[in-house]
């Protein structure tokens, strides 16, 4: 991993991935997944013409990666299947947090099995489907269609943390 301090020129000191690692694995331990005070995750993709497409997605950090569901005939998914790249951004409690890469739809089903787990854990009752390759659960953002919702990993390529407290100051980027 290759770190470069980004506030350096002001004198702040490089922040530890490791700090923002833990920061982003905490966000699992949110009770309400509807509470106005969870964590957002806003997913990037490119739509056809190279314009990118913001919007929010259930996701969560685990393992060194991000992880998000979507269905299959949504905008992102159709996005992420012609073009891979991505980036997936997120505030923790101490840092504004930017993960790049290229986001791969998974389907061994006990990986998804674990992210379905994590999710219920986290307060959305996510489960495997029948397929064990997607996910159902009682409820999901409308615009995603009916289940089965599908998983998609994250592995971060770059990274950007940029402190949002005082204990916690600087701005440092991370290539994988």
């Amino acid at each position: 991993m290759r770190t470069t301090n980004l506030g350096e020129a002001d004198g702040l000191p490089t922040i530890e991935w490791s700090q923002v690692e833990t920061q982003l694995a905490d966000l699992l331990t949110h009770d309400d997944p509807r509470s106005p005070n969870r964590p957002t995750f806003w997913l990037t993709t490119l739509n056809v013409d190279g314009s990118p497409h913001v919007t929010s997605v259930g996701a969560l950090w685990h393992a060194g990666s991000c992880w998000f569901q979507t269905g299959e005939g949504t905008r992102k998914a159709k996005n992420v299947a012609r073009d891979p790249r991505c980036s997936i951004s997120v505030a923790t409690n101490g840092f504004d947090v930017m993960v790049a890469g290229e986001a791969r739809r998974v389907t061994d089903p006990k990986i998804v099995t674990e992210i379905a787990a994590l999710w219920a854990k986290s307060g959305w009752p996510a489960q495997p489907d029948d397929s064990g390759t997607g996910i159902t659960a009682p409820f999901n953002a409308p615009t995603l269609g009916p289940p089965p919702w599908f998983v998609y990993e994250v592995k971060p390529r770059t990274a950007t943390a940029v402190g949002t407290a005082e204990e916690t100051p600087g701005s440092t980027r991370w290539r994988f």
